[in-house]
């Protein structure tokens, strides 16, 4: 099996990353038996065509036949009516004899019956085994779609930006801008792959951020999430006079707030602790991402402060960390996530590093928590 083809698939899928959410990123090349590329295409925005559909469409315009030809696709071709109709009922009509993909899809709906529709047409379907390097790849670059088909709960992503001794601000919280340009620009296209941006009303009390991708381009703005739980947040927020979906998750009734909030587009969720040691009503952070889940949120990428981000720590919230670190020492300042104290050095949050890389001047580390992607 030319390998070499699932990774110019995968290449296209990665460029759908940014624009295709809620959807999987999912890429697919048609070849003949020569291995000539006939049809390609990747995953479009939602309710748009699927790869599947568009490398079908693409060999049609070039003027190709399809009949007797291998698709090769970076997840298991759909089998159920959504927002578009199954793409393997779509490869049976054209033609398609051999079917060679990277994953099952997670999706209960889809889960192996879109290859079983497949063989039962009469074609050939080769699936990776799971450990195989281009899998894990796929698997990778779609780790919210899994997470959310299987955990029910988005993947959750937390963004630091800090000095060398760890240090997101000063103690008297100014922190534009400790890295750099390269690295801002760089944060913006994660928040761009991302589903919604999730923080909290700290950060927008003190920063009253706009929580948008404006320094690269896309076609698509994430959604915001913002742990409010006394409703504290201004109406004239920045994040409120956006026009992007806005949900609010929030400890308390407060139903006039809540009313002029929503007279703002913005979605008020009650979501309170049942029980709690704190002396004040908090969010139920668990119940809040099972209920994004079910609003179709992917990944959701965290721009918070120390408190929010050591509650997500602290009750084990959290699946991965994408944190810059700019050359310079800062001393006294605020950390990245204040929980504890640990009472053993085994109670650590255990990490296993996926990446470092240089961007501009400043690391780029992407860690995830140890077995979180076990699923």
């Amino acid at each position: 099996m030319p390998k070499s083809t699932l990774e110019r698939a995968l290449q296209l899928a990665a460029t759908a990353r940014h624009n295709c959410p809620p959807n999987p990123a999912v890429g697919c090349i048609v070849v003949n038996a020569d291995a000539t590329i006939l049809g390609q295409g990747s995953t479009q925005s939602a309710g748009g065509p699927h790869a599947e559909i568009m490398a079908l469409r693409d060999a049609q315009t070039k003027g190709h036949s399809v009949k007797g030809a291998t698709a090769y696709v970076t997840l298991e071709p759909c089998a159920h009516h959504g927002r578009t109709g199954p793409c393997c009922d779509a490869l049976i009509a054209a033609g398609i004899q051999k079917v060679v993909a990277t994953n099952t899809d997670p999706n209960p709906l889809v889960a192996g019956q879109g290859f079983a529709r497949l063989r039962a047409a009469g074609i050939e379907v080769e699936v990776l085994p799971p450990g195989d390097p281009l899998a894990v790849q796929a698997r990778d670059l779609n780790i919210g779609f899994f997470s959310r088909m299987v955990r029910k709960t988005p993947w959750v992503r937390m963004k630091v930006a800090a000095s060398l001794d760890g240090k997101t601000a000063l103690t008297n919280g100014l922190s534009q801008w400790i890295t750099s340009t390269e690295a801002r620009a760089d944060g913006h296209a994660w928040r761009a792959r991302s589903c919604a941006v999730l923080t909290g009303i700290g950060t927008i009390l003190a920063d009253d951020p706009q929580l948008d991708v404006r320094l690269i381009q896309t076609t698509r703005q994430p959604h915001v999430v913002i742990v409010d739980s006394h409703l504290r947040i201004p109406l004239d927020a920045k994040v409120l006079c956006s026009g992007r979906t806005v949900y609010i998750y929030t400890a308390v009734a407060n139903t006039s707030k809540q009313a002029e909030l929503e007279q703002r587009g913005a979605k008020v969720i009650h979501c309170p602790q049942s029980q709690t040691t704190e002396a004040q009503p908090a969010v139920d952070l668990q119940t809040m991402l099972l209920d994004l889940g079910r609003r179709e949120i992917n990944e959701l990428h965290v721009e918070a402060g120390q408190r929010l981000n050591g509650s997500l720590v602290r009750h084990g919230l959290v699946d991965e960390l994408l944190v810059y670190l700019a050359p310079k020492f800062i001393g006294q300042g605020r950390d990245m996530a204040h929980f504890g104290p640990l009472v053993a050095l085994d109670k650590a949050l255990q990490l296993d590093f996926s990446s470092v890389e240089l961007v501009g001047p400043d690391v780029r580390l992407v860690a995830r928590v140890r077995g979180r992607d076990d699923f």
